[in-house]
């Protein structure tokens, strides 16, 4: 493995980046899970390391124009330097399908201006008010029933651990197997086996996060992995490191 950014390690990024989380307005809810910011200060180039989920965002650096960037099928990296900010809108999952126009799998792994997306076409927020700008531009009346049942779908699998197969899924909902992919490749982007492995990885981040000692091959049994090494491949491959290195991100004591 490469040489570690000493930044990156033990919860360090936290002194040179500030991360805030709010909750949407009521009439932007149906459509936004949450509202974000950030900021940094970096004299030097840091690599900033950013886990897909099976969302869409809308982001603004700086004084910049609005950027929609697509589900990502693996982790993304994006470089930080100096001092700058960024507000963003994380959109819930199946309900982007109404502004793109288009079958959400088609923004998979993309960033593109904002003004080239149908839904959302017109200039910057004016004051950085991101929160207002997408109200002036969603569609009347809240997401489509198939959006809904997109995201529906989405949030069974994040409730429920036993959900490991796309079948399982099907039949919890009542639908179709080809009925579910259909939603899922309209208005989710990424499939349903997808959504399934990154939710069951996420239990890894959470123990991760909480600090202790892991138990790796128990860990990787009870999310289905035949053994840690397994396990150890698919986090990398989503995440961009083994599990065992990414923990050294927090701090030891959790």
């Amino acid at each position: 493995m490469p040489e570690r950014d000493p930044r990156e390690l033990g919860g360090h990024w936290r002194t040179a980046q500030r991360i805030a989380v709010h909750e949407p307005d009521a009439d932007l809810a149906p459509w936004v899970e949450r509202l974000w910011t950030a900021s940094w200060d970096y004299a030097e180039p840091y690599r900033q390391k950013i886990v897909p989920l099976p969302q869409v965002h809308v982001s603004v650096i700086g004084e910049g124009a609005p950027r929609v960037v697509g589900p990502r099928s693996r982790h993304m990296v994006r470089e930080l330097v100096g001092r700058s900010s960024v507000v963003g809108a994380a959109f819930r999952p199946g309900v982007f399908r109404a502004l793109a126009g288009a079958p959400v799998s088609g923004l998979v792994d993309r960033e593109l201006d904002a003004a080239d997306v149908p839904g959302l076409a017109g200039g910057p927020p004016h004051d950085g008010d991101l929160a207002a700008w997408l109200r002036a531009r969603l569609p009347s009346g809240g997401p489509s029933r198939a959006a809904r049942q997109a995201g529906e779908l989405v949030a069974a699998i994040a409730a429920d651990p036993t959900i490991a197969r796309v079948d399982r899924l099907a039949a919890s909902a009542g639908l179709g197997m080809r009925t579910v992919q259909r939603l899922f490749h309209e208005h989710v982007g990424l499939g349903p086996k997808w959504v399934i492995r990154r939710h069951r990885l996420q239990e890894v981040v959470v123990r991760l996060e909480a600090g202790g000692r892991v138990d790796w091959a128990d860990l990787a049994a009870t999310l289905g992995y035949a053994d840690q090494g397994h396990l150890s491949r698919d986090f990398a491959d989503l995440f961009g490191e083994p599990p065992t290195w990414y923990a050294r991100r927090y701090p030891a004591d959790g």
